[in-house]
């Protein structure tokens, strides 16, 4: 090999070592830019106030078994009042809305 060709080759080596070593650089400040937004997004969102997914299944489920404990509730007091003779409660009027 000449000097030329050996040349070359080791200034392709240090090109490519170069390179390299800036998409490394490139790799690790993409990573700390994403670990930056998502502090940035936790910190929002913290900020509002949110409850977690799982609590807010919860409370769901609480108020769906508390409905139908009413709903049955509700009919045991009308069958109740049936077989006392008493008559059946008057629905409530639903108030009006007062339009802006």
């Amino acid at each position: 090999m000449s000097f030329k060709a050996n040349f070359k080759n080791r200034s392709f080596d240090d090109l490519a070592r170069v390179a390299g070593g800036a998409l490394g650089a490139l790799g690790a400040f993409k990573q700390e830019i994403r670990d930056l937004v998502r502090q940035q997004i936790d910190r929002l969102l913290a900020d509002q106030d949110l409850v977690p997914r799982e609590e807010f299944e919860a409370v769901k489920a609480m108020a769906a078994r508390a409905r139908s404990e009413q709903d049955a509730l509700e009919k045991r007091v009308l069958a109740l009042e049936g077989a006392s003779g008493k008559a059946k409660p008057k629905a409530k009027a639903k108030p009006k809305r007062k339009r802006a």
